[in-house]
């Protein structure tokens, strides 16, 4: 608190100030005294005590897109699929697409497809020649001079192994495909896994888990999803995954046990919490993903969606995919600092034929990394 001062002149109490109020003297020292005490303090910052402003920030994906919009969108789809007799279904798919990724928003930019419908017509031809056609004429072999129940069996397994086979060069060919006609900010996702690493991974976990009666799967679906993962780019820039099987077990078999005293309703717990699991151990770059939902609201999710699919005949779908989308964000966040300046822009050129093998196997799988 500042205190009084005496003019050497005329002698006069006074509040500090540059001069004497009474006679207008300099008051000399009191003058800088009064400046240093009314400046306020000057705040030095330090290395180390001036944080990235992204440093602890969450990062939230937004849907922006309505089941209306997409309502409109889907019945066109059907119409013109009706009238080309199924030819426009390729380019509906797209449409869609395009629209369900240009309404998700990342850090205030949107995503972008660049898939076109004849690229998926083509690609779905290829695979009906490489894979649907052998089936076809197998099967037809099969039922016109195989006559022993021996024989027909062994035929059978064999076009079992087929399809299991062509399964893994399926889901990585849909993946490298989707990928590669994805973007944020302008930059092309990629898929750079191998087709044979993943063949062998997916065969032995398979294998494995036949034989050990189911006991090996959380294993080896957490290899899987490591693998997709971890081979999945923006740009130059690559996600990870650091999650083990091995973490999970004890939960898979507690609900394998809790499975008829249930009634099944146990597997929608474990389905949330190996959600949980395998986002939070997903990172790209520094920034690591987060999940919170939970068993109870993932099972009230899932029923408001039956419910509104038996209620409208099955054309309250648009509504059920846009509540997916939206439900997922909501509970996920990417925590962490998003260096955006180093990414840098390594398109990869993709077939649509994984794409459309995966069709014709049913082996889809959803854009979330």
């Amino acid at each position: 608190m500042a205190t009084g001062v005496k003019c050497p002149k005329c002698g006069l109490m006074q509040l500090p100030g540059p001069t004497c109020k009474s006679c207008r003297t300099p008051l000399g020292a009191s003058s800088a005294a009064f400046s240093a005490e009314r400046k306020p303090p000057v705040e030095r910052k330090t290395p180390g005590n001036d944080p990235s402003p992204q440093a602890g920030q969450a990062h939230r994906m937004s849907f922006h897109g309505t089941g209306g919009s997409l309502f409109g969108i889907h019945i066109v789809n059907l119409f013109l699929t009706v009238v080309t007799l199924g030819l426009y279904y390729f380019w509906g798919k797209a449409k869609v697409r395009s629209y369900l990724l240009s309404q998700t928003e990342l850090e205030g930019d949107r995503f972008a497809y660049h898939g076109t419908g004849k690229e998926l017509l083509f690609g779905s031809l290829k695979a009906v020649l490489l894979v649907g056609l052998p089936l076809m004429v197998l099967n037809l072999v099969m039922g016109i001079l195989v006559t022993s129940p021996i024989i027909e069996a062994i035929v059978k397994f064999l076009s079992s192994v087929l399809i299991l086979a062509f399964l893994p060069v399926a889901i990585v060919g849909a993946r490298r495909y989707r990928l590669s006609r994805t973007s944020w900010r302008g930059v092309r996702f990629s898929f750079r896994g191998g087709v044979r690493e993943f063949v062998t991974l997916f065969l032995w976990g398979s294998l494995l888990s036949t034989v050990t009666l189911g006991l090996y799967y959380p294993i080896f679906d957490a290899r899987r999803h490591g693998f997709l993962v971890s081979h999945s780019y923006l740009g130059n820039q690559p996600f990870s995954f650091d999650g083990r099987g091995k973490d999970l077990f004890g939960r898979y078999l507690l609900t394998l046990l809790l499975t008829l005293p249930t009634l099944g309703l146990c597997w929608v717990w474990f389905a949330a919490r190996k959600q949980r699991y395998y986002w939070d151990h997903t990172a790209f770059g520094p920034a690591r993903f987060h999940s919170t939902v939970t068993g109870g609201r993932l099972l009230g999710f899932s029923l408001g969606n039956m419910l509104l699919l038996i209620v409208t005949l099955g054309l309250g779908w648009p509504w059920v995919a846009a509540r997916g989308i939206r439900f997922t964000f909501r509970y996920l966040t990417l925590e962490g600092s998003l260096d955006l300046a180093s990414i840098q822009q390594e398109a990869q050129d993709a077939s649509a034929t994984g794409e459309g093998l995966a069709n014709l196997l049913d082996a889809g799988f959803d854009l979330g990394i």
